[in-house]
């Protein structure tokens, strides 16, 4: 990994598209969803503040499973099919940035797990707001955001 070191961040509450989709690569499949909308808009910039997460989780025995994606979009920003506008909620998170370049499969759940120990051995407990994937604008994983009780 890059950068082995953990810092304690607060994420504001935040106006977002969400572009969802399920299957055996659904990364792929919503990120589509999410590149249609907002490419047009313009906001698909170096700026994009974009967020990731399975949702759901795989289930054992099967190779489907959920993942949806999160854009930071301002108030004049409507939904369209397939996009929607949702409030999220922020919180204290743990946060981890990393190269996960390579197998995917492999690199992203080693982060999480640095960042699982790294919250076990700390005086800080697991919170229950949403884990987050930050994504540059073309896509790739760069940060990982554990959720931390207040």
């Amino acid at each position: 990994m890059q950068n082995d070191t953990i810092e304690i961040v607060r994420l504001e509450a935040m106006r977002v598209a969400r572009a969802w989709d399920f299957g055996q690569n659904p990364e792929a499949l919503a990120w589509q969803k999410l590149t249609a909308f907002a490419g047009p808009r313009g906001l698909l910039d170096a700026e994009a503040r974009i967020y990731g997460f399975n949702n759901p989780n795989p289930a054992v025995g099967s190779p489907n499973y959920g993942y949806e994606y999160w854009i930071v979009v301002g108030q004049a920003v409507t939904p369209t099919e397939g996009v929607e506008i949702i409030d999220a909620a922020g919180g204290l998170y743990a946060v981890l940035h990393a190269d996960v370049t390579g197998d995917y499969g492999v690199t992203i759940p080693a982060a999480w797990q640095r960042l699982d120990s790294w919250v076990a051995a700390s005086p800080h407990r697991p919170g229950m707001h949403q884990w987050l994937e930050a994504h540059t604008h073309t896509g790739t994983p760069v940060a990982f955001y554990y959720p931390l009780a207040e």
